[in-house]
């Protein structure tokens, strides 16, 4: 996540930078240095800030099962971690998914394709 799209998440969420950082478990300055680029977002505020922004759209009735919208087979939802613990809409949150068909390696390879796929992205539109 770029400063940019962390600033705009913060927004998103109505959120002045210091209710952020309480909200994120963080200090103050860390949401300034995310937000001016002088320190790279880890993963861990990444996910947090994404699950605020999804669990925010899915209050709005914005969310469907990822595997309905993806039409995964049957063979293909058994196998995988979404479908198993009944998170559809929080597919791009877990480890292990099943995503074009593959399991991603990395949380940074994952997200590559969450950002442009059509179950994520309208979540944190």
């Amino acid at each position: 996540m770029e400063s940019a799209e962390f600033k705009k998440f913060r927004k998103k969420l109505n959120k002045t930078q210091a209710q952020m950082a309480q909200l994120l478990g963080i200090s103050l300055k860390a949401v300034h240095s995310y937000e001016q680029g002088w320190r790279r977002v880890p993963t861990a505020v990444e996910r947090q800030m994404y699950f605020l922004a999804v669990k925010q759209n899915t209050k709005k009735g914005k969310s469907k099962a990822c595997w309905q919208i993806k039409k995964c087979s049957p063979e293909l939802k058994i196998k995988c971690p979404a479908w198993e613990f009944g998170a559809g809409e929080l597919c791009w949150f877990i480890n292990g998914t099943i995503c074009d068909g593959k399991v991603q390696k990395d949380w940074k390879e994952k997200m590559k394709i969450c950002k442009t796929c059509e179950v994520f992205a309208p979540l944190v539109e």
